[in-house]
């Protein structure tokens, strides 16, 4: 039931997370302001996830994952109606503001629980299939807001969010469990400041640092990737509609690769499969100038590296939890998580970048994605670095204790 809970939260942070893009076309012309009037709006929540996941989800390591869970809730709720009362760019700014602070403090600590509640042997499975409810649940915003808006305007895609989340609240209350060696150690630690150094010992330190360096570089790759590729395949002759199913693509293509992964992780065999995952998405990537620019030949190499990149981005983090100790779990994740920002702020920059320098036409998408597989490579240097520090055969619970 618990793991269930778990779900239901991500799958109602990936409505929160996408709702506001989608009411910016309505807000523009009733406001009589131009979409890019809302940037600061859309960054907001991103800024707020970050720095929730930095100063608040530390909070699930001392005193508990299910009472932060349960604190975050409401402030979400509150940030949700707040946003559906905005009239002002300041005042959806400020709302969105907080309900990234909110999702900061909730969806590392919800990651962090999935993963000790699940069974032996089955952890990375498990939080690979509870954190696929972020996707869905920005998939469910894409369906329900048209007839949603049409419905009752604008102001219903947060207020069915704030009603929903109230829902949650009470459902988590009852049913919520916390891991049983959080309930046992969460009186035991003291300080916040005490969780970062810990992280920072020299037994951990090296394992921290690589794998927040990952996370943070596949994130950028992610959303390099998928921020552009809606522009460069018509530059390959694809058809737009071509070229939105290819984002749908990608959606599934890491859930399902994901999944793979997190199956072959609980197996023991974390490193090979993250090295041997770089390897074949970067192959992918230099394959666009290799061969024609055909749906079929395109779209299974949009398959293997873009939803590569999404379902490795899964795999770092259950793979970090079989290396950490649990009362550092929230932590290290919260860290990895607001360093992902830099990512998914820089690669779509860096995307822009590219994408004003190389032509319009199908060499200049082949080099799009040729280029991506430089920081992927890193990526498969970082995983080779972390194979010398950590543990060489992980396990449910084999933990680096500073």
């Amino acid at each position: 039931m618990s793991l269930v809970l778990c779900g239901a939260v991500m799958l109602l942070d990936g409505y929160d997370l996408t709702a506001m893009p989608l009411a910016v076309p309505h807000l523009g012309p009733l406001l009589g302001l131009a979409p890019q009037g809302f940037a600061l709006a859309l960054s907001a929540v991103l800024l707020g996830l970050g720095l929730g996941a930095v100063t608040l989800a530390p909070l699930g390591d001392r005193f508990g994952r299910r009472r932060v869970i349960l604190a975050a809730l409401p402030v979400l709720a509150a940030a949700t109606f707040g946003t559906a009362s905005g009239r002002t760019l300041e005042a959806f700014a400020a709302w969105r503001l907080l309900t990234g602070l909110a999702l900061g403090a909730c969806l590392p600590n919800v990651t962090a629980l999935s993963a000790e509640l699940a069974r032996p042997g089955r952890r990375a499975s498990t939080m690979s299939v509870v954190s696929m409810a972020i996707p869905l649940g920005a998939a469910g915003a894409g369906l329900i807001v048209p007839p949603l808006v049409a419905l009752a305007g604008w102001a219903a895609i947060f207020l069915l969010a704030g009603i929903v989340t109230l829902v949650l609240f009470v459902a988590l209350w009852l049913g919520l469990a916390e891991a049983p060696q959080m309930a046992s150690t969460a009186s035991q630690n003291t300080r916040i400041a005490a969780l970062w150094l810990a992280l920072l010992a020299p037994s951990v330190r090296r394992v921290t640092g690589l794998i927040c360096a990952l996370y943070a570089l596949n994130a950028g790759v992610l959303y390099y990737v998928n921020s552009w590729v809606p522009t460069v395949l018509p530059w390959a002759g694809f058809p737009l509609a071509s070229a939105a199913h290819a984002v749908a693509l990608l959606q599934i293509g890491g859930m399902a690769i994901a999944l793979v992964l997190a199956r072959l992780l609980d197996a023991g065999r974390g490193i090979a499969v993250l090295a041997a995952s770089y390897a074949v998405i970067a192959a992918a990537l230099l394959a666009f100038g290799l061969i024609a620019p055909t749906r079929l030949g395109w779209g299974a190499l949009l398959l293997l590296a873009g939803g590569g990149v999404a379902g490795v981005h899964v795999a770092i983090l259950a793979l970090a939890s079989q290396w950490v100790a649990p009362r550092l779990l929230s932590s290290l994740i919260g860290m990895a998580v607001a360093l992902a920002r830099i990512g998914a702020i820089g690669g779509p920059l860096l995307g822009g970048l590219v994408v004003a320098r190389v032509p319009a036409e199908p060499a200049g998408a082949s080099a799009f994605f040729a280029l991506a597989a430089v920081p992927v490579a890193a990526c498969l240097g970082l995983v080779l670095l972390l194979r010398r520090t950590a543990p060489r055969r992980p396990a449910q619970g084999n933990s680096v204790e500073p």
